[in-house]
């Protein structure tokens, strides 16, 4: 029996099954870990949550338009209980009809700051911007009757304008129409509670707009725009021809949306981007219409963002949570290349090593990862990937500079993990390569290792590696 079990000691086979087994149970840390990382990215999209609705979230802006008030009236059977018809009585509904503009051009810029909750930093905008455009002339017979024979009355029209969260406007927004300085009040009345444009601002034609409307001429406008939002700005281009540019000096930017900036330009000095979008490739202003209406369903809808629109983001330039969960991913890759390391080590320089030693390395590995999250909330990513790296490295050399008995050893073995570390921080820089680049280390090292021992006669270590029989 005691033969047995010392041949099974001595069995490299039975020695590869408990490193795998080892390889295998140091996961458990690893995915401790990563659940850790996803809880502080949670806490971060719950910061940025609590920024917004403390302060300002997201901005979509939606105008200017102009509505058209009017009441539709007609004349109804009046009929018994039998349904027979006695007389005639007065009906009438009040609607309101969207006017949106000819032409709508919007220039600002973005300056950006940063804002913190705890540790975690969210970045904001505030906008700067001059909305220029005209309304063309409208023309009463396009407003369609709902009822046979009806009459419509007009009423002076309004011009209205809408953001998505009113609390970020900086001061109130100034418009002029045709000249006419005109003033915003809250609310716009004739909507539904529950129209989307409802929650918006508005301002009555008077004086010369008002003149030149009444007059069926073209009317211009400009607004003038500070807005603060917190990462995304969206624009809904509910113009016959839409056109914005916008400038930055955030070197990051992110466009999405429906429509993609035609032309942009991103240094490191910040981005320059314009749009021009046409009524016939989008279906804002039907969107806008179903948003008018107290179709509550159609209304929630718009509320959650599915109006087209196009948008740009301050996208940040390295979100040091994905960064280690991308890290984190490749945790069971680098302790199973770690300790294959050391296996190689025992075999081939006779330094036997007890799986304890083989735990600690694999469990030295594991908590880099950990050493890389809570250093890369303090410091920029590279340092604390580099300070982590450094630190494992450090350890690794020192601890197997004792257990191989030699200091050039440990420091050859520092050095093979220093790689390692450097080959990973290669893929995290490298997103768009990083599969690539993964399966080629991953293929790489394979090749090393059958390479190197593509002459060892496997049968003859194991023999080896046999306790010797006692001398008597």
């Amino acid at each position: 029996m005691s033969q047995f079990m010392k041949a099974v000691q001595g069995s490299m086979l039975v020695k590869v099954a408990g490193l795998v087994m080892l390889t295998l149970v140091l996961c458990g840390p690893l995915a401790e870990i990563n659940s850790l990382n996803q809880e502080r990215g949670h806490s971060q999209r719950a910061a940025a949550e609590e920024l917004a609705a403390t302060y300002a979230g997201a901005q979509t802006v939606v105008g200017p338009l102009l509505l058209v008030p009017y009441v539709e009236r007609w004349m109804e059977p009046l009929r018994d209980a039998q349904g027979k018809v006695i007389g005639q009585q007065a009906r009438s509904k009040d609607m309101v009809q969207a006017v949106f503009p000819d032409k709508l051009h919007i220039e600002g810029s973005m300056a950006t700051q940063e804002r913190y909750r705890g540790i975690f930093k969210i970045p904001f905008y505030t906008l700067d911007a001059t909305l220029g455009g005209s309304f063309g002339a409208f023309d009463p017979k396009s407003v369609a009757h709902s009822e046979a024979d009806s009459r419509i009355e007009f009423k002076a029209p309004l011009v209205v304008f809408a953001v998505s969260d009113l609390r970020g406007l900086d001061g109130s927004p100034a418009i002029a129409m045709n000249g006419e300085a005109l003033r915003f009040r809250q609310r716009v009345p004739g909507l539904a509670d529950e129209a989307w444009l409802a929650d918006g601002i508005h301002a009555p034609l008077a004086g010369a707009a008002l003149s030149a409307w009444e007059a069926k001429a073209p009317l211009p406008f400009e607004l003038k725009l500070g807005l603060v939002g917190q990462e995304t700005l969206s624009m809904v281009p509910i113009a016959e021809e839409t056109t914005a540019h916008l400038r930055s000096a955030w070197a990051h930017p992110s466009f999405g949306g429906r429509f993609l900036a035609t032309e942009r330009e991103v240094t490191p000095q910040g981005f320059d981007a314009k749009w021009r979008v046409s009524a016939l490739v989008t279906s804002a202003r039907e969107q806008v219409r179903e948003g008018l209406s107290g179709n509550a369903k159609q209304a929630a809808q718009h509320r959650l963002g599915a109006l087209q629109t196009f948008d740009v983001s301050l996208a940040q330039p390295i979100n040091v949570y994905s960064m280690s969960t991308r890290a984190g991913k490749y945790g069971a890759l680098f302790i199973g290349l770690v300790i294959m390391a050391a296996f190689m080590f025992e075999l081939f320089r006779r330094q036997r090593m007890h799986p304890v030693q083989y735990g600690l390395v694999g469990l030295s590995i594991a908590l880099f990862f950990l050493l890389l999250l809570a250093l890369s909330e303090k410091l920029a990513f590279w340092l604390a990937y580099a300070g982590a790296a450094s630190a494992s490295v450090l350890l690794l050399g020192i601890y197997f500079s004792a257990v191989l008995h030699s200091w050039k050893r440990g420091a050859g073995f520092g050095a093979y993990v220093a790689v390692l570390y450097g080959a990973l921080y290669g893929l995290l820089a490298s997103e768009s390569n990083a599969l690539l680049l993964g399966a080629l280390l991953t293929f790489g090292m394979l090749t090393v290792l059958m390479l190197a021992t593509r002459k060892v006669d496997w049968y003859a270590l194991s023999q080896r590696a046999e306790p010797a029989a006692p001398v008597a």
